[in-house]
């Protein structure tokens, strides 16, 4: 197949859409299928490269520095886009949001005839911290921001979402189409129990005390990951033999630097900055508890490669988190932002120690109903049944029904 993924961030970006998006179609060209992915060029400068196997076109793009680190902007996409499709001739449009790119990208296909599909990784939530006046206006502003994404999703031939309950979330929008909940999968052969890995070396490395208890965070230091609750559970704790230690980048990190010194939290919390994509196995075989208070996770990523690793969780109770958590039996659910709660449950935790292997174990087989291999798999079965012209088929994908 001929496949075009249109998307606003791709590798080496490292939030979710973008490994989602990198691992999607790295994994279709490995299946022999033909893909081309168009990106607002990282650089600001267009380009056009093949990192294995796949096509990248990177389109002339200006910084917003305001919004992310991150994020950048194609201003006029649509005679690039549309020359691309022209010329690429797609059988398959797959869009990733609802930005410039995306956008032409449904509206060229569509004229086309072309089949299009779209994976939603939007929330409100995700860009709410930087609105002005949102937490005045939240309900207002939310019915807007999913408007615009509605207005371009409802034009696509099918949706999928990474959860359950991340696709029930976007039927309550008012999104009168199927939505089929396929995870974003994850590479089991690259997360994994490894008893090999050097446990001490890797937390000397990254300054982790190796003889506590350690509660790992990983993901995007910003507003909605809710590095804050960590922080203020981790003083209220006041225990000397766990350690806090929060790894990633991003807007807020700086304030939550400032955050743990004016709650003295000294050597109970630890700040490792951007951890390399290739460390990260060993660095999760490594701790002992992940720990994941965001409140807007359409699945969570960084969650699932901990639990790959075998590492027992604790989670909000938020969105689409539950869904990971077999209660007592590989972790706990705390309410969200509820310092209290969490703490109680990282007390419990700290203290079952001689369970964390069977807790683990637990995760590990959780995490391997979300392998990367069946995900691409899904979405290979899916394109098929919309070039065919036939009705997609939730049960023919082998996903939950009723969306």
């Amino acid at each position: 197949m001929r496949i075009l993924i249109a998307s606003s961030t791709y590798a080496p970006a490292m939030n979710g859409q973008a490994v989602f998006t990198t691992n999607l179609a790295e994994g279709l060209a490995q299946r022999g299928h033909e893909v081309t992915v168009v990106i607002d060029s990282p650089r600001g400068k267009p380009s056009l490269t093949t990192v294995n196997g796949v096509v990248v076109n990177e389109l002339p793009s200006i910084y917003f520095r305001y919004f992310n680190a991150e994020v950048h902007f194609t201003p006029f996409p649509a005679p690039a886009v549309k020359r691309l499709i022209l010329s690429f001739n797609p059988q398959i449009v797959h869009i990733q949001d609802h930005f410039p790119i995306c956008r032409v990208a449904v509206h060229t296909a569509n004229k086309l005839g072309i089949k299009t599909v779209g994976s939603n990784h939007f929330l409100p939530e995700n860009i709410a911290p930087y609105l002005p006046a949102y937490s005045l206006l939240k309900p207002l502003m939310n019915w807007s921001l999913w408007r615009w994404m509605i207005g371009v999703y409802q034009h696509t031939d099918a949706i999928s979402a990474q959860s359950v309950a991340a696709a029930r979330m976007i039927q309550r929008q008012g999104l009168n189409m199927p939505i089929l909940p396929i995870s974003c999968g994850i590479d089991l052969d690259q997360f994994y129990p490894d008893g090999t890995v050097n446990r001490q070396q890797l937390r000397q490395r990254y300054g982790i005390d190796p003889n506590k208890k350690v509660f790992m965070f990983l993901g995007r230091i910003d507003g909605e990951k809710r590095v804050d609750v960590l922080l203020h559970a981790a003083r209220q704790l006041k225990r000397d033999d766990i350690q806090l230690v929060i790894a990633g980048s991003g807007r807020v990190e700086r304030h939550m630097h400032r955050l743990a010194e004016k709650l003295q939290l000294d050597g109970r919390v630890r700040f490792t900055g951007f951890i390399p994509r290739e460390d990260l196995p060993g660095l999760l075989n490594s701790i002992d508890i992940f720990a994941m208070p965001s409140e807007a996770e359409l699945l969570s990523i960084s969650t699932l490669e901990a639990m790959a690793c075998a590492r027992p969780v604790l989670l909000a109770d938020a969105l689409a988190l539950p869904e990971l958590v077999r209660v007592g039996e590989n972790g706990y659910l705390f309410k969200p932002g509820d310092v209290s709660d969490l703490v109680h449950y990282m007390g419990i935790l700290a203290d079952q120690c001689e369970r964390w292997g069977a807790m683990g174990m637990v995760s590990r087989q959780v995490a391997l109903a979300h392998s990367l291999d069946e995900a691409v798999d899904k979405f290979e079965q899916l394109y098929t049944q919309l070039i065919g012209q036939g009705v997609v088929s939730a049960a023919k994908l082998g996903v939950p029904a009723g969306m």
